[in-house]
């Protein structure tokens, strides 16, 4: 995902037009883009809860000797010795790819709310330095013609 995404679960512009659109059109569809705004971020972690516990009670399966697709044996031991080694392989290659998009995910999506603060930041700073050199040169103090 990128950091530059224009839907994201923040108020952008592109969120506050399509929430607006939405309830021109149909209150529901802007109640949901209200919905995806302020709790967006969170679906992420339910979508790896829900992942897990999938993968949890899919595995209850596994143990107990339910394969679905694979349910019976060849009747060669060695095939089935070699199925069972690559399966159980390629399970845990799929653990390890999802932790690691889920740490991804984690990092990206700091980055963005690092990449949020800094531009807060200059901005803030921007603005404060334009209201000091507003106040500096209008509130400042002219003695005998001349600023002091």
């Amino acid at each position: 995902m990128s950091s530059q995404a224009l839907i994201r679960p923040a108020w952008t512009p592109a969120t506050i037009a399509l929430m607006v659109g939405g309830f021109m059109i149909f209150w529901p569809l802007g109640l949901a883009m209200l919905a995806y705004i302020l709790w967006g971020d969170r679906l992420e972690t339910f979508k790896r809860d829900v992942n897990r516990g999938t993968d949890r009670f899919m595995g209850s399966f596994k143990r107990s000797g339910f394969k679905p697709g694979f349910a019976e044996r060849t009747g060669n031991v060695a095939f089935d010795e070699w199925r069972e080694t690559e399966l159980s392989r390629l399970d845990e290659e799929r653990r390890r790819l999802n932790e690691a998009a889920s740490e991804f995910e984690s990092y990206a999506r700091e980055l963005r709310r690092a990449k949020d603060q800094e531009e807060f930041d200059r901005f803030m700073r921007d603005r404060n330095a334009r209201r000091s050199e507003r106040t500096g040169a209008d509130n400042s103090p002219v003695v005998d013609g001349q600023p002091a």
